[in-house]
């Protein structure tokens, strides 16, 4: 477990991994232990093993919004990260820093956790990875090298993130039934007025080359083009959105730092100025 400050902000760790995946759960235990953490393992729901249909999962809004047909392994994939999510509110933890067992961390990730954490209030999800190269404005230093920033487009992979609860509560109550993969699903907290936030650069590298335990052959699942009647419409409304939100946050966040930056600026020359004062009143008082 690791805190910010002792006693203030808990942080449960959660390895999502597949029984049949023994060797990835060592590797990624190894490489925990390297840099000083441990991870309570979670064992990944098994798509294989699920009979469909599930009340977890929505088949007709997932055609109607993601257009394709249903991927047994994604959603085994995402009842994992939402196991993860019942189990932090079911603990005592504050946080729980989430992962999926394909990733390379850096050697620097126990301090900067430790930073994340110390700025909570600027963030409900934070993400330490991702598959996509959109750009992300910066918007706080956490430590000399890494900062929090904001992402105006859509961003996938849901390799490793934070949570806070009020995360966990959003994943558990209202992301499910499944309509999305997951790392689309959690990628719209904006709707429910939760603030999300990357690291950049990026600490966790989750495009390590394994051979993906949840996408089939391109085409396996892919429907005609005619599922674009439906998908357009729902993807410009999202990505309009997420523009609108995201942006109107960020500048928020810019005009308060600069604010910030105002009133330190100030406080030191009120600082510098009062030594000055100081000598002159005591000159004024003084009798010549």
């Amino acid at each position: 477990m690791i805190n910010a400050k002792p006693g203030e902000a808990s942080l449960k760790i959660y390895l999502i991994n597949l029984d049949r995946a023994a060797d990835r759960l060592v590797t990624m235990q190894q490489k925990l232990a390297c840099i000083g953490l441990a991870a309570e393992r979670v064992p990944a729901v098994e798509g294989a093993s699920i009979e469909f249909p599930i009340p977890d999962f929505d088949e007709f809004a997932f055609r109607f919004k993601h257009g394709r047909r249903r991927n047994p392994a994604e959603v085994g994939c995402y009842l994992s990260h939402i196991e993860c999510a019942r189990r932090l509110l079911a603990s005592s933890g504050e946080f729980a820093l989430i992962l999926e067992d394909d990733l390379e961390f850096p050697d620097d990730l126990a301090e900067l956790l430790d930073e994340a954490l110390k700025q909570n209030e600027k963030w409900d999800i934070l993400r330490l990875s991702t598959v996509s190269a959109g750009r992300k404005f910066r918007y706080s230093r956490l430590t000399e090298s890494r900062s929090l920033a904001v992402a105006l487009t859509r961003e996938k992979g849901s390799g490793a993130y934070i949570i806070n609860r009020r995360a966990a509560e959003w994943f558990v109550r209202k992301l499910t039934p499944m309509q999305l993969p997951f790392d689309l699903a959690f990628d719209l907290e904006f709707f429910a007025g939760l603030k999300s936030a990357f690291v950049v650069p990026l600490p966790i590298d989750q495009q390590l080359g394994l051979p993906s335990q949840i996408q089939g052959k391109r085409g396996d699942y892919h429907r005609s083009k005619l599922h674009y009647v439906t998908v357009m419409p729902f993807r410009i409304f999202v990505e309009t959105s997420r523009l609108f939100f995201r942006l109107a946050r960020l500048l928020g966040l810019l005009a308060m730092g600069r604010v910030a930056a105002v009133m330190r600026g100030s406080g030191r020359a009120e600082k510098s100025v009062m030594p000055l004062l100081n000598r002159t009143a005591k000159q004024v008082g003084d009798p010549q």
